[in-house]
């Protein structure tokens, strides 16, 4: 039962990691969309 308890919690933590890897590269693709230089 403990290890399954770590498992989940290893699982959630790996979720909120991802989740907030994905914010900050989107974040990143929106300051480099606007601080590029047009393309015209």
């Amino acid at each position: 039962m403990k290890k399954l308890l770590i498992l989940l919690v290893a699982v959630v933590a790996g979720l909120f990691v991802w989740r907030k890897v994905q914010a900050d590269r989107e974040e990143q693709d929106l300051w480099t969309e606007a601080t590029s230089a047009p393309d015209a």
